[in-house]
């Protein structure tokens, strides 16, 4: 028996599907993906490298070291003119970079209605410079309580501090979900993810940041994974994290760490990745004391060889 060319391609086509379909079990491993890597500017100059705070110096330097993309860190800008966003914009261009992620601060547990509105003025502008630059998500935070005298004695506290006198964390969930709820409308607007991050406050807790993700409850509010940021037990509190997850901060600590060392297993955190289908852009958050050069290059070595 022989059959014609439109038998066998229906028969080909239908065992195509059959095949597609036995790779999505419960008992199937979890597919690879192949994942870029990116580098935060903060990875170059970490608040206290003054060679490095140039943000174009550091596109330039990460596209020689070989990543495939740049997270900037909004606090490291020195210039937010158009004339400078179109400069960086065309540097990131001519040296093959993506600009794939925009790092920000805000603080919205505050009593204080004016200094919400004042942080929700500020993540609105954050987001307009993603527009400017072309980058297709934002990191934001709930902010600290300020209870503690700076961020040195927060990291000795292990990132804990009490609410403010009078106050609790209820009040503080309600005043976040109320800022993020108003930069929503310009996030759509501008075409940017905003991605909650696990980063004190309270995005301390995986819990914290869900409850957050959750009730507002909309496509432009995302997380923003930080896998040196859970400070105990880390595995199932990123996992929990991952479904939600549109860019990935990945922290190494050659050298030592500056506030903290954290003994991360790469391959078990790609294994998380994979099992939830995560393909976006893993950032390099480099937070060693090692000179920044030198720890950049092997941080690129150790994610090329286990999340990338």
């Amino acid at each position: 028996m022989t059959l014609d060319r439109r038998q066998w391609l229906t028969g080909t086509a239908i065992g195509l599907v059959a095949g597609l379909g036995k790779g999505h079990g419960q008992d199937q491993p979890a597919v690879k993906y192949k994942r870029r890597i990116a580098v935060s500017t903060y990875s170059f100059w970490q608040f206290r490298h003054a060679e490095y705070r140039d943000v174009e110096r550091c596109v330039v330097l990460a596209a020689e070291l070989g990543f495939d993309g740049v997270e900037l860190l909004h606090r490291q800008m020195t210039d937010e003119s158009p004339a400078t966003l179109r400069r960086i914009k065309r540097t990131a261009f001519l040296h093959g970079m993506d600009l794939c992620g925009f790092s920000t601060h805000q603080g919205f547990l505050s009593p204080d209605e004016a200094v919400r509105r004042k942080n929700v003025e500020h993540t609105i502008h954050c987001i307009e410079l993603c527009y400017e630059l072309g980058i297709p998500t934002m990191r934001v935070n709930t902010g600290t309580w300020g209870t503690s005298r700076n961020f040195d004695e927060l990291m000795r506290n292990r990132g804990i501090e009490p609410p403010l006198p009078g106050y609790n964390d209820e009040d503080g969930y309600r005043w976040v979900v109320d800022g993020l709820s108003r930069c929503l409308a310009a996030a759509e607007r501008c075409g940017v993810i905003l991605g909650l991050e696990n980063h004190w406050g309270l995005g301390r807790t995986p819990e914290g940041v869900l409850r957050i993700v959750k009730e507002i409850d909309s496509p432009w509010l995302r997380v923003t994974m930080d896998t040196g940021n859970f400070l105990e037990e880390p595995y199932d509190k990123l996992e929990l994290l991952a479904p939600y997850t549109v860019l990935v901060q990945a922290k190494t600590y050659y050298g030592g760490g500056l506030w903290y060392t954290l003994e991360l297993d790469y391959s078990r955190i790609a294994h998380i990745l994979d099992k939830h289908g995560y393909r976006g852009y893993i950032s390099l958050e480099f937070e060693g004391k090692e000179e920044p050069m030198t720890g950049i290059r092997k941080s690129l070595e150790l994610l090329r060889a286990t999340v990338g």
